[in-house]
């Protein structure tokens, strides 16, 4: 008796997603995607999540479940490198993402006037950013060996000046000046796209009253540039705080832990060389939590200057 119910059931919410997907077929067609994407996505989350609370080391065939331990252990100061590692990212994200709108900008500005072989000045942009970090890194490896790297060797030879680049007072330098030149070109075209899209009725209506040429950049460039700029930061700041490849290809985080970042850290502390996957899952968590939080803000001050723009 109660089959027939069941079959109607079964039978109107058959017809409901029919009628849904016939209203709307694309869905049908990005359906295995999205799925794919939540399944690569969520479940090593849990997994990570479920690993953080447990004592499991690298090999071990047994472990147990210890709770919130290893975060008390993080923010109790049980693992002092854990603080340098995170302020030494902290500080790394602040200085490349400046430099990187800074220079970003002044080149999206050139690229903004019409000039010869203009197409070859695109064309140098795009090898930055077409090239893996990996290789990135130890390409500047060799161009930043003291002894023979050709920065030195131009230094050398210009000034008289040999710096040892990835000694330990310089590693940090060093890699900020490797990121700043792989990803700046990735800010110039978010900006330059940014400025081609820029109305051309507010100059002409500045041009009108006299205006020059630095009280338009600073009065309705920036202003209406606003927007770009926050998305370039979104994109940046998330992909510096989660950095691993240009500083374990350049200095595989030393000298000492001059270059060792978040992510290098969870590396070391969970394969390199203690093997305890645990303490390095709750390492995990806390960049995955502090991305998050950074990417939340920013994302909600670009919808801000995008409904003000």
């Amino acid at each position: 008796m109660c089959e027939a119910p069941i079959h109607f059931t079964l039978k109107r919410e058959v017809g409901i997603l029919r009628s849904f997907f016939h209203r709307k077929p694309h869905l049908l067609f990005i359906m295995p995607a999205v799925v794919l994407m939540a399944v690569l996505t969520f479940v090593p989350t849990i997994f990570l999540y479920a690993l953080s609370l447990t004592n499991y080391e690298l090999g071990s065939p047994s472990y147990r479940f210890v709770g919130l331990e290893n975060y008390v252990r993080l923010f109790s100061g049980g693992d002092p490198e854990f603080w340098k590692s995170f302020w030494l990212s902290i500080k790394f994200m602040v200085i490349v993402t400046v430099l990187e709108l800074a220079f970003g900008f002044a080149l999206a500005l050139l690229l903004d006037r019409e000039f010869r072989f203009k197409f070859i000045v695109f064309a140098c942009l795009i090898v930055p950013i077409a090239m893996t970090p990996s290789i990135t890194g130890q390409l500047w490896k060799l161009m930043l060996n003291a002894e023979y790297g050709v920065v030195n060797y131009l230094l050398e030879k210009s000034f008289g000046w040999k710096v040892v680049w990835l000694s330990e007072s310089n590693a940090f330098l060093s890699t900020v000046l490797v990121d700043v030149w792989q990803n700046t070109p990735f800010v110039a075209l978010i900006l330059y796209a940014g400025l081609k899209s820029l109305p051309v009725d507010p100059y002409e209506a500045a041009m009108m009253d006299g205006a020059n040429r630095a009280q338009m950049l600073r009065h309705i460039t920036l202003p209406l540039l606003k927007p770009m700029f926050l998305l370039a930061v979104v994109f940046r700041s998330m992909d510096a705080l989660k950095l691993f490849d240009i500083p374990f290809s350049l200095t595989q985080g030393g000298p000492g832990s001059a270059t060792e970042f978040l992510s290098l850290h969870v590396y070391r502390l969970g394969f390199a060389q203690t093997g305890w996957v645990g303490r390095a899952s709750a390492t995990a968590v806390v960049l995955l939590m502090l991305i998050s939080i950074i990417s939340i803000l920013l994302i909600k001050a670009f919808r801000k200057g995008v409904e003000e723009r």
